[in-house]
Formats: C-alpha cells, sequence, structure tokens
C-alpha cells in the first residue's frame, strides 16, 4: 500500500470518527431504515476489523481508490450475512486453509473445510454484488 493510499484511508478514518462515536450512543443514533424492520438484518463489526478487511482486500486486488469503496462494500456484505465471531473464525480458516506441514493440519480438517467452504461463497457473492475484480496489475 502506498504512502498516499494511507494518507488517504487516515483522513477518511479521521472524518468518521465523530460520525461513527455519535452512532455508537444508543440514546442518540438513528435506526437505519434497513434495520428498522429487522434488528438482526446486520451484524456489528469493530472498525478495527472492517479496516483490516478492507486493506486485505485492496491489496488481494489493487490499490486504487476505487477499491476502497468496493472492499468496503464487500464487508458490508458480509457483515450483513456473518455474525462478527464466525466471520473471524471462518476468515481464519480460508486464510491459512493452504498452509503447509503439520502446523496446517487444524486447517485441513473436515470442519476447517466446511468452514472456509462457507467463507468464500459468501466473500464471492459479496464479491460479485459489490463489484470487486482482480486488476492486471495486482501480480506487479
Amino acid at each position: 500500500m502506498t504512502s498516499r493510499c494511507r494518507t488517504r484511508l487516515l483522513i477518511a478514518c479521521l472524518v468518521l470518527a465523530p460520525s461513527l462515536a455519535f452512532a455508537a450512543d444508543p440514546a442518540t443514533a438513528p435506526v437505519p431504515a434497513a434495520a428498522a424492520g429487522n434488528p438482526a438484518q446486520s451484524h456489528d463489526y469493530p472498525t478495527q476489523g472492517r479496516v483490516e478487511y478492507v486493506l486485505g482486500c485492496m491489496d488481494d486486488n489493487g490499490h486504487d481508490f476505487a477499491n476502497v469503496y468496493k472492499c468496503s462494500c464487500a464487508i458490508d456484505h458480509i457483515a450483513a450475512v456473518l455474525p462478527y465471531d464466525d466471520y473471524v473464525e471462518q476468515m481464519t480458516f480460508s486464510k491459512y486453509s493452504t498452509l503447509g506441514g503439520e502446523g496446517g493440519n487444524e486447517f485441513r480438517v473436515d470442519r476447517a473445510k466446511a468452514q472456509t467452504k462457507n467463507f468464500r461463497s459468501v466473500q464471492t457473492a459479496a464479491f460479485r454484488a459489490c463489484g470487486v475484480t482482480k486488476s492486471a496489475s495486482v501480480g506487479k
């Protein structure tokens, strides 16, 4: 990630911080229209988890500014489907499923394979909905 991208991301976080602090107070936070009818429609992920996902997504798919929005959209879609604890577990299994050697055995058992498959299908659907595609310059 270039320093320019990091600077932009830092500025965006600083701009959004007061809004997030306001939204964290349940007494003053407005109820989103999507959640008004169904309170369990979207799960609450910590900001750090969302930022880590977006940065990892950008590492995999290119560091152009459009991918900030596309990857943010993807984590929003994932958050609508998975509770945060399930997301962390499934993402971890998915990330380390190709880990070789004896240390990777835990990530190759049937339960881990099922978790990996579920996360990758949820992520693929989120990428498709948000238009995340691999850029040609990612491998360079």
